[in-house]
């Protein structure tokens, strides 16, 4: 038992050096979405590459084999769930797959993301596809060299998926898609055949200063930990993790749209209570981060929406926002407000799109990654197919590619594949968890009336968020619900909730 445990802290003592060359990895790529000067991201990328070299060939050593080979009767001895027993077979879980990927492609593709990233940044704005046209290719390539690394898959798009959300494959997720899709299409039917709810109150002139300061004011009270994060501005909302002391989020302003701030803070702050809320003791392992993309969308879609766009939660904070813009609000009612933030509506971006609508802006992506993957769609026939199925779904087509293919970060900073699916699990994956708090804690829904959010947040540390990714995401559901992954409960929550708004 004593060789044991000595082998344990070996491995433990490899691990966190791995870790404090990820997270040192995480500061600069933060920095470079904050604050770096353009001029800093052609060495940037090059500091990137570096970091995610060594830290592949330190993780993929051969002696990290040996000590997981070593561990492997006393992690059978220990019961699973137990901390030891869950960090060796999560570590050996990520070991047999990262020992497939060569370091010399984990630092060519971390230095392609770094270069296509800034790229973006500069292109977007100008409506500038062909500039990322040959990125983008590249991107592509790339994407289907880590697939490869994979052989035996049943689609090119599994590894990818699995790297996101393990134990997910494209089939499980069409098959999820076309279920959600056949049960809320009908509802988006049935609300934007109505007269569209008025948000004109959100359009004003609200200015950056009072926009930061309330979402800070809202995100605190929900509990998010200031003493272990931050919040800046970026071009595209993220949450960055550095420690479980060291959490940080990002948000965007735009002047003229009041929600765009708000809902973004919300939701990274979402996806930071999840990090912080880790069990310290898992500092600097494997497993001391969220379990999977789908469980951290869950939280952040969770307090984004299920919370943040709720009658109870404005309530409460709705004075609060009338004190900060008293000229644009003071003759808003609660109730126009109310209906403003839970608008339903076809409209063009993803990050704007209210509850009803926004799973079929993540399947348009997933189906255009799978297609790109399988050489049915050509990068440079992207935006005008993206046009077009925007038009199929939505009756809508963009005026540009700036709100078209061009919207959202992530084909420019990451993989092709594997990347948009774990929003609506997230989607789906928070109702359902909702459902089993408000189970156990009836009084949550009355509690955010009078702006406490505690009982919520201590249900979801003591469930969810401390565990890290000591169970996965099926695990975790079943050990909350007793059930499966599940669309019903987000069914039956857009049913009640939009069914009182629009009298469907």
């Amino acid at each position: 038992m004593l060789e044991m445990e000595t082998k344990l802290a070996a491995l433990k003592a490899r691990l966190a050096e791995i870790s404090d060359l990820d997270h040192a990895a995480a500061v600069l790529g933060w920095d470079q979405a904050t604050y770096m000067p353009p001029g800093g991201a052609e060495a940037r990328g090059r500091h990137l590459a570096t970091l995610a070299k060594l830290s592949q060939e330190k993780f993929i050593d051969p002696a990290v084999g040996k000590l997981l080979d070593d561990l492997r009767s006393y992690e059978e001895s220990l019961p699973y769930d137990s901390d030891e027993a869950s960090l060796i077979r999560v570590t050996r879980r990520d070991y047999e797959r990262a020992i497939k990927v060569p370091p010399e492609f984990v630092g060519r593709f971390s230095a392609h993301g770094a270069a296509s990233y800034q790229a973006w940044t500069e292109a977007r704005p100008t409506n500038n596809f062909a500039r990322l046209r040959p990125l983008l290719e590249k991107t592509l390539d790339l994407s289907r060299e880590m697939a490869n690394f994979f052989p035996g898959y049943e689609h090119i798009a599994d590894p990818l998926i699995g790297f996101a959300d393990y134990g997910m494959k494209a089939a499980s997720v069409r098959a999820l898609f076309a279920e959600l899709r056949e049960r809320t299409v009908p509802i988006v039917q049935a609300i934007t055949s109505q007269a569209p709810a008025e948000d004109a109150c959100l359009k004003k002139h609200y200015p950056d200063a009072g926009q930061m300061a309330v979402s800070e004011l809202i995100i605190k009270r929900l509990g998010y930990d200031y003493k272990r994060g931050r919040m800046d501005k970026t071009h595209h909302p993220f949450t960055t993790e550095f420690s479980i002391g060291d959490v940080r989020i990002t948000t965007r302003v735009q002047e003229n749209w009041l929600g765009d701030c708000l809902f973004s803070a919300i939701h990274e702050a979402g996806h930071a209570m999840y990090e912080q809320g880790v069990d310290k003791a898992y500092e600097a392992t494997p497993l001391g981060s969220g379990t999977s993309a789908g469980v951290h969308e869950a939280q952040s879609r969770l307090w984004e929406n299920v919370i943040g766009r709720s009658r109870g939660f404005w309530e409460y904070f709705y004075p609060e926002l009338q004190k900060t813009f008293p000229e644009q609000l003071e003759d808003v009612s609660l109730e126009t407000f109310y209906r403003a933030v839970n608008k339903v509506e076809r409209s063009l971006i993803r990050a704007d799109a209210d509850e009803v609508t926004y799973n079929l802006h993540i399947m348009l992506r997933f189906d255009f990654e799978l297609q790109m993957l399988e050489g049915k769609l050509a990068v440079k026939d992207l935006p005008e197919a993206w046009h077009e199925r925007f038009q199929a779904d939505f009756g809508l087509r963009a005026p540009d590619d700036r709100d078209g293919v061009l919207q959202d970060v992530h084909w420019f900073a990451g993989l092709i594949g594997g990347v948009f699916q774990g929003y609506t699990l997230g989607n789906v994956l928070g109702a359902q968890f909702y459902a089993a708090a408000l189970e156990a804690h009836p009084e949550i829904p009355d509690d955010m009336w009078q702006g406490k959010f505690d009982t919520l947040h201590a249900w979801l540390i003591e469930n969810i968020y401390r565990h890290g990714r000591k169970y996965t995401a099926e695990e975790l559901v079943q050990r909350i619900t007793g059930d499966p992954i599940s669309i019903e409960p987000y069914i039956h929550y857009l049913r009640e909730k939009y069914g009182e708004l629009y009298e469907i």
